[in-house]
């Protein structure tokens, strides 16, 4: 019976899963069709509009000179700019700020310092406190480790500026790209994401989500879809669908890109999608009812909730692979060989696929294959890895387990590979590295007994798996050290 049961979890998650990758691939079919559509260029205004730049920011003393200097450096009419620092630091960051402040405004330009009182809200607290306090239409917003390009308002203004337009994001760029395999892998999931997802489902009508940073907003999508809540991690996400719902239609351009820094600390990097996969379960969780009920066609909604609830896959991932030992064993058992080679073919096809869809991400933001194509085994094993502290926060916003917004720390990385060490932001310490250390070693068990057993072509799987979790648990061993 408890086998049975086993089973029954395997294949339902297996079944999901393999869902989840056919949706991949439709959306890399669609991506193929519009990619070589480009959009028409929008008529330029008479008269360039107020804009105010909203930048939130919480102790990032590496990088703030650098943010100031970028968007200072924007080609737009200076009396036509309002920048608004939105500064909730609790160190150094505030006495920087307060002195570039101070020179901003005696060259000229409309600058605001602006403070609370109590964090309230974190990010999205900030930013509607800032945005009760701009005379302006549109608002364009930076995370403090972004550096925009001089010309990003003069190509996001003028499509904003169209009928029904709510919102226009912009590609990311990155600028430490090849510090580590860290960012490689980085680079290259956030490559498909833009590349590939958001002109896939912007380009057919379907919902897209602004990132939180490198967009542009008219402020009356936003007003008009309640404004900013900070009820869920990802208030970027949760914003964007309410305004979609509310009928304001969203604009991706993947010609236009904001540079900005990777996290280079693996902890970081593990908090950093911890709360996007919580925050993206809780939207689900709270928009699900809107979408359902609403009147949107039956291809946007189904979209919308697969989009949501997207991270849910890696607790799906986590099911299998624990199970995956000791139900082979039993089947082998019973001379369920011919079992034995469909999950075999079910992860050589899977990670094919997986393959072909970022091959296509790398080579149309990177303009060639090589040598990026080397690093896509180790991103399908940094993956599976990432499966247990994912799976461990789609599970806690299922749960209604409530956390604080933790954020990312920059460290303005210019290339040399231990330099995140000697600064003073580090993540706080967590110990499940330790059962990713565990998790490791069961696979290592597993490859011995495969091998003895004979079935031989199924190391490199178990290979891969032993590879995610232990670089996981090994790099964050090493940075708390550190």
């Amino acid at each position: 019976m408890q086998t049975a049961i086993f089973l029954f979890f395997y294949f339902l998650s297996i079944l999901m899963l393999a869902l989840f990758g056919i949706h991949k691939f439709f959306l890399l079919r669609v991506y193929n069709k519009f990619k070589k559509q480009p959009l028409s260029p929008p008529p330029l205004p008479a008269e360039w509009p107020m804009v105010c730049i909203q930048l939130p920011v919480f102790n990032e003393k590496y990088v703030i000179k650098r943010l100031l200097k970028s968007v200072i450096s924007l080609e737009y009419p200076k009396e036509k700019l309002h920048i608004q620092i939105l500064d909730d630091s609790t160190d150094a960051t505030s006495a920087l700020i307060a002195r570039f402040t101070e020179v901003l405004r005696d060259q000229g330009y409309f600058i605001d310092h602006i403070r609370r009182n109590k964090r309230r809200g974190f990010k999205a607290g900030a930013l509607a406190y800032g945005l009760e306090r701009t005379a302006a239409d549109y608002i364009a917003i930076f995370d403090a480790d972004f550096f925009p390009q001089p010309d990003f308002l003069k190509k996001t203004i003028p499509h904003l500026l169209m009928e029904g337009i709510g919102m226009v994001q912009a590609r990311w760029g990155h600028a430490n790209r090849n510090f580590s395999l860290l960012t490689r892998i980085q680079a290259i999931l956030l490559d498909a994401h833009f590349e590939i997802e958001h002109l896939a489902r912007n380009r057919t009508g379907r919902f897209f989500n602004f990132n939180g940073t490198a967009g542009v907003w008219r402020k009356k999508a936003i007003l008009d879809a309640g404004g900013w809540q900070h009820d869920t991690l990802t208030e970027d996400l949760d914003l964007s669908y309410r305004a979609q719902l509310a009928g304001w239609k969203f604009l991706y351009l993947p010609d236009v890109i904001a540079p900005a820094e990777l996290p280079a600390e693996i902890n970081a990097y593990k908090n950093q999608q911890h709360r996007w996969a919580k925050g993206s379960v809780q939207t689900a969780l709270k928009l699900f009812p809107h979408i359902v009920h609403s009147r949107l066609p039956f291809y946007i909604r189904l979209e919308a909730l697969i989009h949501l609830s997207s991270n849910i896959a890696y607790l799906l991932m986590i099911i299998p692979a624990l199970l995956l030992i000791p139900l082979l064993k039993f089947q082998l058992s019973l001379q369920w060989n011919w079992l034995v080679l469909g999950y075999f073919l079910t992860f050589l096809i899977s990670t094919i696929l997986a393959v072909i869809y970022y091959a296509t991400a790398i080579k149309d933001t990177t303009g060639k294959l090589w040598p990026e194509i080397i690093f896509l085994p180790l991103l399908v094993g940094i993956g599976i890895g990432l499966s247990l502290n994912n799976s461990r926060a789609a599970v806690e916003a299922l749960m209604g387990f409530k956390s604080d917004f933790k954020r990312t720390p920059k460290y303005r990385i210019e290339g040399h590979r231990g330099e995140w060490r000697s600064k003073i932001y580090k993540p706080e310490r967590d110990y499940q590295h330790l059962l990713e250390f565990l998790i490791a070693g069961y696979f290592l068990y597993g490859s011995f007994y495969y091998y003895r057993e004979g079935f031989y072509w199924y190391l490199p799987f178990f290979l891969l798996f032993q590879f995610g979790f232990l670089y996981l648990a090994y790099s964050s061993f090493k940075s708390q050290r550190a």
